[in-house]
């Protein structure tokens, strides 16, 4: 199917997307991390509701174009009480601090909090007297609430990473053409949606989020609830969204044993993908690791990651080689 009618009827089924609204950015002081800086920073993305993230900024001699940036999106957590803190390096396991890593590489990182995580759930003192709301629970009742209303999950988080792209775009220290997201399974889901959402981003990276939904409910796996959209297999699967990134530079990384995500589903959607990119002539732009390994980011797989961010967001040295 032709890429622009193929988004037309994805858009369609995700349902209506929230009005954007003036950023009303709010940046607090920041903490001095050595080699960077640290500032919480809260923003605007509908009416009456705030999006808290991290905003972490190199503390070296800024590119005469500035900085390259990158929307690091965290992962899933069992009662949802880590996201932004963690991808920003304190809290958490330090497997997922991507985006401090990526920081100390010579990138401002914005690590931004999807609504239903960490800052973005009901109060404490709400979740003790309405236990409906706490953890998935009340990530199941934002899905729900949103598909009664003729939207989507989905939706929602494509529109807030949308406004995270705003800010970042509005620092002047960033340079505003080389703009990259990474995440880790549920956040690797996000990078590829808003890779494939909003064209302002040049490059992205995928660990452990991505494999077919076919696969998914032939072998009677869960998937998260952002990426349950009514109807969305009568016109496509996760394959036919990575292929209508081509030529965009992107990167998936997952573990040959990871029990959430069939691998058989991930290695279609590389030979669909790798298919597509060599025929319109940049095969260089797509690149794939599998790892032995389950459903985490190691060492080794964050490193090739970034070296992938790097080739694509980072403007060459005079007489430079790409990596």
């Amino acid at each position: 199917m032709e890429n622009r009618l193929l988004r037309e009827k994805i858009l369609a089924r995700l349902g209506r997307f929230p009005s954007k609204v003036p950023l009303e950015a709010v940046f607090e002081e920041p903490v001095d991390e050595g080699e960077y800086t640290r500032t919480r920073v809260t923003y605007m993305v509908e009416p009456g509701e705030i999006m808290p993230a991290w905003l972490l900024r190199p503390q070296g001699e800024k590119p005469k174009k500035g900085w390259p940036a990158i929307l690091a999106i965290h992962r899933d957590s069992e009662r949802c009480e880590l996201g932004k803190g963690e991808v920003a390096g304190i809290s958490g396991d330090p497997m997922y601090h991507y985006g401090r890593e990526i920081c100390l590489r010579g990138y401002v990182v914005l690590c931004p909090d999807l609504l239903c995580y960490e800052e973005r759930r009901p109060s404490e003192e709400i979740r003790r007297r309405r236990t409906a709301l706490m953890g998935e629970n009340y990530e199941r009742f934002e899905f729900t609430k949103r598909l009664q209303k003729g939207s989507s999950l989905q939706a929602k988080y494509l529109h807030d990473l949308a406004c995270s792209l705003d800010l970042l775009s509005s620092l002047p220290e960033v340079d505003k053409q080389n703009l990259g997201v990474i995440g880790h399974s549920l956040g690797g889901l996000e990078a590829l949606w808003l890779t494939w959402y909003d064209a302002r981003v040049m490059a992205g990276v995928a660990s452990c989020g991505l494999t077919l939904v076919k696969s998914l409910l032939r072998d009677g796996l869960s998937q998260p609830l952002v990426n349950c959209i009514p109807g969305l297999l009568d016109v496509a699967d996760m394959d036919d969204l990575l292929g209508s990134l081509a030529p965009t530079p992107f990167m998936m990384v997952g573990g040959e044993q990871d029990p959430l995500l069939p691998i058989d589903g991930f290695y279609f959607m590389v030979n669909y993908a790798q298919s597509i990119y060599i025929q319109l002539g940049v095969p260089e732009r797509f690149r794939y690791l599998v790892f032995q390994g389950g459903h985490v980011f190691p060492p080794e797989a964050r490193e090739t990651a970034y070296l992938f961010l790097d080739r694509w967001l980072k403007p060459l040295p005079p007489g430079g080689l790409l990596p």
